[in-house]
């Protein structure tokens, strides 16, 4: 052990770059969220056994209960500090700080090497989702088998002002020390069950004192799922599309439905299906795909579930589509629901993992009645034909009788008055 101890202090100072990132972030640990509540000490007057990130005063990071620091990866110039904005499609990168803060003469055989600290670990988590107006908490946990307390822990916040997906960005973890496994690769289990720390293996063993001391850097992404669905008919073999299309009676149409990924993250499973209205029927084997899995070439597919359950066109990165288009035959014109002008209007729905959205397309198709019909089969005359008719006079009941024979009484009385004052004034 006492080789390990030299070979550890003879270790090149490669852990420089930890002050000229950290120095930036200088932040009263009181302000911010951490735990759990424990002694703490200074560089002066370090810990008698093995804990973790308890010293007030560091020289690089300050208070070192405020541990976990976030930035946007795409800025290498920018500092680290306590909360990001999330922007759907960028990576963030997140600092995590350690340092066992046993005094250094206890890392020795003299005291039973009781300054290092055993099976020393890291793990980091983070909410999966975050919504609109919340913030998500980034939270780095450090800890040994003989540390007291166990683990601590600190958060950093991730402020959404939409819906986001969080994920951890696979191998992007790497330690940074002073020792041999400077730069290296972390193993992802750091966001899951966690990953041993070390120094001059990632062995669990960190002696206490700051120059065996590290950090731990990994990136995640604000993803934000989001597609489109758009829906065109045209008259079959025409190829001009539109939202809408005027047929004739017994003609074929055909509607083209596009799928786009529109969001930062790959959607899985999409499932395309169409709601035929009444007056159109789908043509069977007449659905064709395409896609880059065809070439952007259409490709006929020996499906007719379009129409029904819905195909299943796979997965789509951001920014892949996918077209779906078959045909569909308008009805007989004695079929059709009335004279004149009937719109049947056809929606068209894409269902994904991150949900659903619809379009429409119309198609116009006009019904000339025969002169002596007031209705499609219903000849002038008929008894359906008639409209309601509107009375010309209020009906008369009882009380109404009662009720304007008074008001006629009353202006009678009223007018008698009337003519007796006016008599009277012409006397006088």
């Amino acid at each position: 052990m006492k080789k390990l101890i030299a070979a550890l202090r003879r270790a090149p100072k490669r852990f420089g770059a930890l002050a000229i990132v950290a120095a930036a972030i200088l932040v009263p640990a009181a302000l911010f969220a951490w735990g759990p509540d424990r002694p703490t000490f200074t560089r002066e007057q370090p810990a008698p056994y093995v804990t973790f990130n308890s010293i007030t005063n560091n020289a690089q990071i300050g208070d070192e209960r405020n541990f976990v620091r976030i930035k946007e990866a795409a800025a290498p110039n920018s500092s680290y500090g306590e909360e990001v904005n999330l922007q759907a499609g960028k990576d963030y990168e997140v600092f995590v700080f350690y340092h066992n803060n046993a005094a250094s003469n206890l890392n020795d055989e003299a005291n039973n090497f009781k300054g290092i600290a055993k099976d020393a670990f890291m793990r980091v988590q983070m909410p999966a989702r975050v919504n609109a107006g919340d913030k998500a908490r980034v939270t780095g946990f450090v800890g040994a088998s003989n540390a007291n307390p166990t683990q601590v822990w600190d958060e950093a916040y991730a402020k959404a002002t939409e819906n986001f997906s969080l994920r951890y960005v696979p191998g992007s973890a790497k330690i940074f020390n002073y020792g041999s496994t400077n730069g290296q690769a972390m193993p992802d289990t750091l966001y899951t069950t966690g990953a041993p720390l070390g120094f001059n293996a990632l062995d669990g063993k960190v002696p206490g004192c700051n120059e065996f001391s590290g950090y731990v850097t990994f990136k995640f992404r604000a993803d934000q799922p989001n597609f489109e669905v758009q829906k065109e008919v045209s008259k079959a073999g025409e190829n001009k599309y539109a939202e809408e299309v005027t047929s004739l009676p017994n003609g074929e149409v055909e509607f083209k439905i596009k799928y786009k990924n529109t969001g930062t993250m790959q959607q899985d499973n999409v499932i395309i299906k169409d709601k035929l209205p009444a007056g159109l029927t789908y043509v069977p084997g007449s659905t064709q795909v395409s896609n880059a899995s065809t070439g952007n070439q259409w490709k006929a597919i020996d499906n007719d579930a379009v129409v029904a359950r819905g195909i299943n066109l796979g997965s789509h990165a951001p920014g892949a589509a996918s077209y779906v288009k078959f045909k569909a035959k308008v009805t007989d014109a004695s079929k059709l629901e009335k004279c004149g002008i009937n719109t049947m209007v056809n929606t068209a729905t894409a269902e994904t993992e991150n949900g659903s959205k619809s379009d429409t397309a119309s198609v116009k198709v006009q019904k000339d009645c025969k002169p002596n019909e007031c209705k499609p089969g219903i000849p002038v005359g008929d008894e359906r034909c008639k409209e309601a008719e509107v009375p010309t006079e209020l009906p008369k009941t009882g009380a109404g009788d009662g009720i304007f024979a008074l008001l006629g009484v009353g202006a009678l009385i009223a007018s008698v008055g009337y003519y007796v004052a006016s008599r009277r004034s012409l006397i006088g």
